[in-house]
């Protein structure tokens, strides 16, 4: 074959050519097939609010790598596919548009949106059939998918709300549904908006969360410095209060209280207590040296100095309690130790010097003073020290779960600080000491641009998810699930125990469904995306005008999804079977045949749902109530059977973001790489379950591996195309290892272990073909393997697989074409003979490197036949459980070969038995004299040694070292001599 794999491919008419005859076709449509095996998949639909990345196609790519295995392992596979446009999406890129925002505008233009297209896209609704549109045609047909595009849909197509309006009522049928007041998190901007690690609402701060905090009302004359915290446990060591002298404060009135907060928490607060109104400014610098006194402690403490009191978290303001928060022990000590910054600032030095910590917990594995303890424990001395956050974490995780309360503590002490810190705060709520505020972790922007906030909302709706039952059932499927990977199987569980109340539904200029009982709601974008894999057996009816959306009632989804009104569920509902045959034409019902019969037959044929694939940032989101709601309304029958999750493509610094770019288009991309270099990519760089960097360098080997085997594969057809050669046993050894290699790599798919199954088709196959030819294969192995590889290839690299299909002569579609039912017998005998002649080779060159001995003659000597008799016995003797060395002996001694060469025996068994126990004992051919002598001329061509073979014992042979008595089964010993 020749060696240059320098040729070039033109993958890009290749794609063409393959994507237009499936397509053009419909390949890939599916319909129920009585009697065949069915495969329900599909990855988690993105939403419609901009560009994908190459990020999102490891997922989609994984998706459609299985749907296409399982095609051609003869199971009926459905494969649809959507886009999620509910929320705020598509409105916050429409809105841009319309105010000429900047960087919008070259977005689009960078990603090739004509402007014809660009100025419809202030409109949401263009937003999402422009994307849809981009997602369909320059993505998933452009890396081949082998989808039911027919089913496509988005989540505000009209037929899609009326099964969304249906799955509401059905909850609420169940008692699932609730309103209460809710603290909220709303964008000042949008309103209500989720906040969660898939940012369907928002542009960052996915893992922030709501934190309950609480306001400490510290009296200074006839107001009250406020401030935020979270371990309202700890006023009892209050020593001091902090305050930013670079921080404007506002005065705040509060049901007639004055409060003193940073003018972020006042705008914060008025969104969650009635009439909150700002009446006066307050320099920071004017509150230091002033002096307040907070709740329980009968004690004035000074306002001093901090430069980390943040005006947009809390209050701005903050209680000093140096004993167990380590930002304040070292604030208080550097203010202590800066005599000058006291002065400068109006302090007493001595009074600020005065101040000490005050013990208040007891925490085990620390002393009375756990903060300042820590923070010599790890070095830190400056309020810079990033490892303060470490630092502070470690102290209140310790403190709260072990700690307990000190004397001094009052009423509390002796408590567990866990206990303490509600009995306390309830208290202080009853005393009118302190009150609740609610913030989020860390700062959020909507998809808008516009800050995010905790906003108090009167009558939220909710699903119940703490609802008992549902929990136990959703949990006990989970175990019985196929979950991969197995790490999250086993948390899942935790996790639906975990949820509780969710809200499900926002007010506001919302795409989405209405609620049907309270229109004024648009349902929520997770809401609306858990039962949705049954939408996919109705959209195709509704696209092709057969199913009208107004046919779409709630008795329609219960016959559909529930048995209601079926023959057997008939009495007393027979006008259900009259609606079900009769379809609204042109204002007035006629009878059709039953569309909805055929409908519940697909329903029944393909749910349920097999796969649902998504990122790793559904498992706490996504994945949990999509299980709960299919638990809560569907029957038993139809519950999800798998979950598969994948990791994140990142690139350097992180992970790559629709809204934030970090790497090339999609189309770019595939110019660069290829479609099949970068699905091999996908498939082969790593496991599924880690992230991985984007490489440019790796991914462009990717497809020059692609191209190699291309023209290797075609190299092959034409030396085999006229040709009849003799079979031989390197036929036999090449088609042993390519049946393992297959069986191996069918295995692995059946476990998503698309790594391995990738390596053994694209690495170790061509390895082996290439060993075949070294060893002077003729080629009738490869008239059989050729086409069982371009099968092996297709889930894979879907066009160059066809396309080498075609080259074998065949006229049908590998991609639909059915992997053998059986694997062929194969010659294992001749495999293990093979690895014995790898072994040697490796033998030889380290010959080469311990004598130095470039060219010269070699000879290997072969054991004695007795040796092999001896070691036969020994590893039956070791099988059946004889084990200790004097047994074995004794056993080998009673064998004629073995007395006749007692002294050598002895010491051989004792090799053998510790070789066969450590596993190192080769198993040597079954002919190994005849194997050596046949691979002289190969081992001579490929060690440049003269190679000689002999029997070691025999008389006359050469051996002026004596090696040859160090020859063993499997092991021939080695002699080397320069020329």
């Amino acid at each position: 074959m020749p060696s240059d794999d320098s040729r070039a491919l033109d993958f890009a008419a290749i794609e063409a050519r393959w994507q237009g005859r499936w397509y053009g076709d419909r390949v890939f449509d599916s319909e129920p097939v009585e009697g065949a095996p069915k495969y329900f998949i599909i990855f988690a639909y993105p939403g419609t609010s901009g560009y994908l990345h190459v990020g999102h196609m490891r997922a989609y790519t994984y998706t459609d790598i299985m749907a296409r295995f399982m095609r051609m392992k003869g199971f009926n596979v459905l494969f649809p596919v959507g886009a999620h446009a509910t929320g705020n999406v598509s409105i916050t890129p429409a809105k841009k548009v319309e105010r000429g925002d900047t960087e919008t505008l070259a977005y689009f233009r960078a990603n090739g949106c004509t402007e014809d297209e660009l100025r419809k896209l202030s409109d949401p609704l263009e937003v999402v059939r422009f994307f849809s549109k981009v997602y369909v045609d320059d993505y998933w047909k452009r890396f081949g998918f082998s989808a039911d595009f027919r089913r496509f849909c988005t989540t505000i197509d009209p037929g899609y709300m009326r099964f969304i309006e249906w799955q509401f009522l059905k909850l609420k049928e169940r008692g699932l549904l609730f309103q209460k007041p809710y603290m909220g998190t709303a964008c000042l901007k949008c309103g209500p908006v989720a906040v969660d690690p898939s940012e369907t609402d928002i542009s960052s701060g996915g893992n922030a969360e709501k934190q309950e905090y609480t306001l400490l009302k510290c009296r200074s004359g006839d107001r009250y410095l406020v401030a935020a915290t979270l371990r309202p446990e700890t006023v009892y060591g209050q020593t001091n209060f902090w305050a930013n002298p670079g921080t404007e404060y506002v005065e705040i009135d509060v049901e007639g209280e004055k409060w003193v907060v940073s003018p972020e928490c006042a705008e914060k607060l008025s969104h969650q207590i009635d009439g909150v109104r700002i009446t006066g400014n307050i320099p920071g610098r004017a509150l230091i040296g002033t002096g307040c006194k907070p709740p329980v402690i009968d004690r004035e403490i000074l306002v001093l100095p901090a430069s980390f009191c943040d005006p947009n978290v809390g209050t701005g303001l903050v209680t000093s309690v140096p004993s167990d928060a380590p930002y304040d022990w070292i604030a208080l000590r550097e203010l202590q130790e800066d005599e000058a910054r006291c002065k400068s600032l109006g302090l007493d030095p001595a009074q600020v010097r005065a101040i000490e910590a005050i013990p208040i917990i007891r925490t085990p594995g620390f002393g009375p003073l756990p903060a300042k303890e820590i923070c010599e424990r790890m070095g830190i001395s400056k309020l810079g020290d990033p490892r303060l956050e470490e630092a502070t974490k470690e102290i209140y995780s310790t403190g709260f779960h072990t700690g307990v309360m000190n004397d001094l503590c009052g009423e509390f002490a002796g408590l567990n600080v866990s206990k303490a810190k509600d009995r306390m705060k309830a208290a202080m709520f009853d005393r009118g000491e302190a009150a609740l505020f609610y913030d989020m972790s860390e700062p959020v922007t909507c998809r808008c641009g516009g800050k995010v906030i905790v906003k108090k909302i009167p009558d939220q709706w909710f699903i119940d998810y703490g609802n008992r039952e549902i929990t136990d059932l959703s949990k006990e499927h989970a175990a019985s699930m196929r979950i991969m990977p197995p790490e999250y199987h086993a948390n899942l569980p935790g996790i639906l125990e975990w949820f509780q109340e969710r809200s499900c539904a926002r007010l506001g200029n919302w795409l989405g469904t209405p609620l049907p009982f309270d229109r004024r709601w648009i349902v929520e974008a997770i809401s609306d995306s858990t039962l949705y894999p049954a939408y996919y057996l109705i959209s195709k009816y509704v696209t092709s005008g057969e199913l009208r959306p107004e046919e779409m009632d709630e008795s329609f989804f219960d016959y559909i999804f529930l048995d209601k009104g079926t023959q057997a569920d008939r009495d007393g509902v027979s006008v259900r079977a009259e609606i079900v045959t009769r379809k609204y034409r042109k204002g007035k019902w006629e009878h059709i045949p039953k569309i909805a019969d055929r409908i519940r037959r697909d329903v029944e044929y393909w749910y349920p749902l097999d796969v649902n694939l998504g990122g790793k940032e559904h498992m706490t989101v996504h994945f949990p109530v999509f299980l709960m709601n299919h638990v809560a309304i569907l029957p038993v029958k139809m519950w999800p059977k798998g979950i598969l999750v994948n990791w994140y493509i990142v690139m350097k610094g992180g992970k790559i973001s629709k809204s934030k770019g970090g790497a090339e288009p999609i189309p770019d991309a595939v110019k660069l790489y290829s479609v099949d270099g970068m699905r091999l990519y996908y498939a082969h760089s790593a496991s599924p379950f880690v992230d991985v960097e984007w490489d440019d360098g790796i991914v462009r080997g990717y497809r020059q591996r692609v191209e190699r085997i291309y023209w290797q594969y075609l190299d092959a057809i034409a030396a085999i195309r006229d040709a009849s050669p003799p079979e031989s046993r390197m036929d036999r050894w090449l088609e042993a290892e390519f049946t393992s290699s297959i069986d191996r790599m069918q295995s692995f798919m059946d476990a998503f272990d698309l790594r391995a199954a990738a390596g053994e088709i694209f690495f170790t196959i061509p390895d082996r073909i290439r060993w075949y030819e070294r060893r002077g294969g003729q080629g009738a192995a490869m008239k059989r393997i050729l086409p069982l590889w371009a099968q092996a290839m297709a889930p894979f690299v879907p066009h160059v697989a066809e396309e080498l299909w075609e080259r074998l002569g065949h006229k049908d579609f590998v991609s639909t074409s059915l992997y053998p039912a059986e694997a062929p017998e194969t010659d294992r005998e001749v495999a293990a003979e093979e690895d014995y002649i790898v072994r040697l080779m490796g033998d030889l060159a380290q010959v080469r490197k311990v004598t130095g001995i470039e060219k010269g003659k070699v000879w290997l000597y072969v054991a004695e036949e007795w040796k092999c008799e001896v070691m036969a016995k020994v590893s039956g003797l070791h099988a059946s459980g004889t084990r200790d060395t004097s047994g074995l002996i004794k056993a080998v001694m009673q064998m004629p070969s073995a007395k006749a060469h007692a002294k050598e025996a002895a010491a051989f068994v004792q090799k053998a038995a510790k070789d066969i126990a450590a596993g190192q004992a080769p198993s040597p051919p079954k002919d190994e004299h005849a194997l050596l002598s046949d691979s002289t001329q190969f081992l001579s061509r490929e060690t440049g040694f003269e190679i000689v073979v002999q029997k070691a014992g025999e008389k006359g042979i050469h051996d002026p070292k004596g090696k040859a008595r160090a020859a063993a089964p499997g092991r021939p010993a080695i002699y080397a001599e320069a020329i």
